[in-house]
């Protein structure tokens, strides 16, 4: 009963969040005047939910955009674009209203009844789009928890079976339960048992990372706008396979391979699911242990697209989500992709100009992943990154803080450990960042060069 129970609210959650290739949607873009100050265009942003929506396999008929003070409490919108709207539906044919923006069940519900179409929401929209592509299981486990987390404020008493259900013996006979409160105690439920296996990955990653960081092989996560180019880029430095799609979201399971540095050593590279303005928050809980893996990384790699018209819109999110994460200290370096399709019209002074403009730090390096462009030089110029961003460590930690020889094991590189009467000897590198955990104790702390570090 149980488990013909949760088919049955699998299938509603479905109908509910998943789009069909059957439907024609009208877009309408929001803009909040709100002072917070988004670096995005209404249009522009608009344009962005057009190419979402199309991911999703829906057909776009039309759009609208509309600037707001503040969201109306009842309907988002005001109330003469909810009748504008109403009125082009018998002209376009549409039969689903995609909003750019997050809005309450309340909000969709009525505009839902104003239209008598489906209204579906950008978080909605990107939660389809998960999944559409997630492929491994750790993938569909973190994208189930996020809708349904999406899902159980949404639901709504709308079926035809809501009668209670009777409870009880005689005089203890109640109202029992409905369809309702049924279906979000199955889901509270569900919701639980998700996180309890997602906890479970978090700690096989957790222990895997562990064993690569005693290892001393350096990592390096790819990290970027989604659809910026960083598959192509795995692929060209790590001759991998990973799949490879023009549209947005094509990667979401990370995937780490070994490439070599021009010295012969050794790396890890790994790619990591793109990043879109307003990542909704439901996606970014559910794939916690996923983006664990930027914040675990020795240096980070930006990445951007520099031929798309919203580059710097796209840097600045990423940024910004770089520092919702906690990974803004971690070095990164930028990787201006796609150069080849402007590099007909723009010198590498033109390219630098551009780059400046756009307000990106200095180190960077123009690429072509898709055909091959300057990746030799990237390859050099992430060699003298980790090398710049480490340092040499001679350290002796008393026996009382046990947890900096763990630290100095699990993110630096022991070259001798030695106990002693006074405490622990460790001789090795570091990244620079951890440094300070070791400030007070008897030490001994230089800059790596390239070639010290080349001959590690």
């Amino acid at each position: 009963m149980a488990e013909r129970e949760g088919e049955r609210l699998e299938r509603e959650g479905r109908r509910r969040v998943v789009s069909t290739l059957e439907e024609r949607a009208f877009l309408v873009g929001i803009e909040l005047q709100d002072g917070k100050g988004s670096v995005w265009r209404a249009e522009d942003s608009l344009e962005e939910l057009a190419q979402l929506a199309r991911t999703a396999g829906v057909e776009v008929v039309g759009q609208t955009f509309q600037r707001l003070v503040r969201p109306h409490p009842a309907t988002f919108l005001g109330k003469g674009k909810v009748q504008e709207i109403g009125r082009l539906k018998e002209a376009l044919g549409f039969n689903l209203v995609i909003l750019d923006h997050e809005v309450t069940a309340g909000q969709a519900s009525n505009l839902e009844e104003a239209w008598d179409v489906r209204v579906l929401d950008r978080t909605g929209l990107i939660l389809d789009i998960f999944a559409r592509h997630a492929q491994t299981a750790e993938g569909r486990l973190q994208v189930e928890l996020a809708q349904y987390e999406y899902l159980l404020p949404r639901l709504r008493g709308r079926w035809t079976h809501l009668s209670r259900q009777g409870v009880g013996g005689v005089g203890l006979r109640g109202p029992g339960e409905t369809q309702l409160e049924t279906d979000r105690r199955h889901i509270r439920e569900r919701i639980r048992a998700l996180k309890r296996r997602l906890q479970e990955v978090h700690t096989h990653r957790q222990l895997y990372r562990t064993r690569r960081k005693r290892a001393g092989i350096p990592v390096v996560s790819l990290v970027g706008y989604t659809n910026a180019g960083k598959s192509t880029l795995l692929n060209a430095l790590c001759g991998a396979d990973v799949r490879v799609e023009d549209q947005l979201f094509a990667t979401l399971d990370p995937t780490t391979r070994r490439f070599t540095l021009p010295s012969g050593r050794e790396a890890l590279l790994t790619d990591t699911v793109g990043f879109i303005q307003r990542l909704p928050t439901t996606l970014v809980a559910a794939f916690r242990a996923t983006l664990e893996e930027i914040a675990e990384a020795d240096l980070l790699i930006h990445v951007l697209d520099i031929s798309h018209p919203n580059a710097q819109e796209q840097a600045e999110t990423v940024l910004r989500v770089l520092r919702d994460l906690g990974a803004d200290r971690i070095p990164c370096l930028t990787a201006l992709n796609k150069v080849d399709r402007i590099a007909p019209t723009m010198d590498a002074g033109q390219v630098g100009r551009m780059a400046s403009e756009l307000g990106l730090p200095l180190d960077y390096v123009a690429i072509s992943a898709r055909y091959g462009w300057g990746l030799e030089q990237l390859r050099e110029r992430i060699e003298e990154r980790l090398a710049t961003d480490s340092v040499s460590l001679e350290v002796t930690v008393p026996y009382s803080q046990q947890e900096l020889v763990a630290l100095f094991r699990e993110r630096g590189q022991v070259a001798e450990e030695e106990y002693r009467p006074e405490g622990v000897y460790l001789k090795g590198r570091l990244p620079r960042r951890f440094l300070y955990a070791y400030t007070g104790l008897e030490r001994r702390a230089t800059a790596n060069s390239a070639a010290g570090l080349a001959g590690g």
